[in-house]
């Protein structure tokens, strides 16, 4: 007996996101590297501009955006500006917290996404999450906490940047499924783009941040900084269209190992007393929801034998 359509749709968002963890992981530790010489407004522009080329190139080669007239022009344009700006905004306080913070650490924080994500499909999309949900969202929350440590000698104030990133990213993330369904994915993010360079862009303009690039070698990084996020943002929409963000949640915190470990043989950083115990509470949330979502999905699937 063949399994039930509707699992497949679900399985690739799974698959599809965590290549978006694991890209935006590498293009981190590219701005880690990077941080040192140019201010992260620079490299937030920079981002954005090559960060187009993946979008662009994507809508091209799609048959529905050619079907459709190749319609540039969408219904619901200050939505997709809108997510632009919030962007902007996660990209500064994440790109800071990489430069201020141990890369591992910022990255941790950073999953506070899963937190607010729930919490907005609740407020935005009227979404039902349960009290299993709820209560591994509170062992995640409590996790980050103990990273954070606030109060103790070692917290310092960097440590909230990862948080209000993580929050606008959230809000990124939760109303893509606002957007038309007939509109690609690849258009949505073209205007997201959009929406972020041009905020990045003013950001440079405002602060007077803006370094001369030193040498070939360096371009070369920051474009691939671009190619890397912009891949990733792509993936990143393309999993929330396929199910309910809240599903996806917890699958955000598999990004953990993949920060600790790049954070290790890239940086030579192994923050164990700062991660731990914290970080196991946060791996726990996300694979109480993980359980919680194969018994409902179990559940549903014996339903419609």
């Amino acid at each position: 007996m063949s399994r039930p359509s509707h699992i497949s749709p679900f399985l690739r968002a799974v698959a599809i996101i965590l290549l978006a963890i694991f890209l935006f992981d590498v293009m981190g530790a590219i701005i880690k590297y990077l941080g040192g010489r140019y201010p992260v407004q620079q490299l937030s522009a920079f981002r954005n501009l090559f960060g187009l080329i993946p979008s662009v190139l994507v809508l091209w080669f799609s048959r529905e955006w050619h079907g459709a007239g190749r319609p540039l022009v969408i219904r619901q344009w200050k939505l997709g500006l809108l997510r632009g700006g919030f962007v902007t905004i996660a990209q500064f306080c994440f790109y800071l917290s990489l430069i201020k913070l141990e890369f591992a650490t910022a990255s941790t924080i950073a999953f506070a996404g899963p937190l607010f994500v729930t919490s907005l499909s609740v407020l935005v999309l009227k979404h039902r999450v349960g009290l299993w949900r709820w209560s591994a969202v509170a062992v995640g929350f409590i996790g980050i906490m103990l990273v954070m440590r606030p109060g103790s000698e070692i917290f310092t104030w960097y440590a909230l940047l990862p948080l209000g990133a993580s929050f606008c990213y959230a809000c990124t993330s939760v109303t893509v499924r606002l957007m038309d369904e007939a509109v690609p994915s690849a258009t949505i993010n073209l205007y997201s783009h959009v929406g972020s360079l041009t905020g990045a862009s003013l950001l440079v303009i405002a602060t007077d941040a803006y370094v001369p690039i030193e040498s070939v070698h360096d371009w070369l990084w920051i474009i691939a900084m671009g190619l890397v996020g912009g891949m990733a943002v792509l993936c990143l929409i393309i999993a929330y269209r396929l199910t309910q963000p809240s599903n996806l949640s917890p699958f955000e915190y598999f990004g953990i190992p993949f920060s600790f470990t790049i954070g290790w043989l890239v940086f030579a950083e192994a923050p164990f007393g700062r991660l731990f115990p914290g970080v196991v509470l946060i791996v726990a949330g996300g694979l109480m929801i993980v359980w919680r979502e194969r018994v409902a999905q179990k559940a549903r699937t014996a339903g419609n034998a």
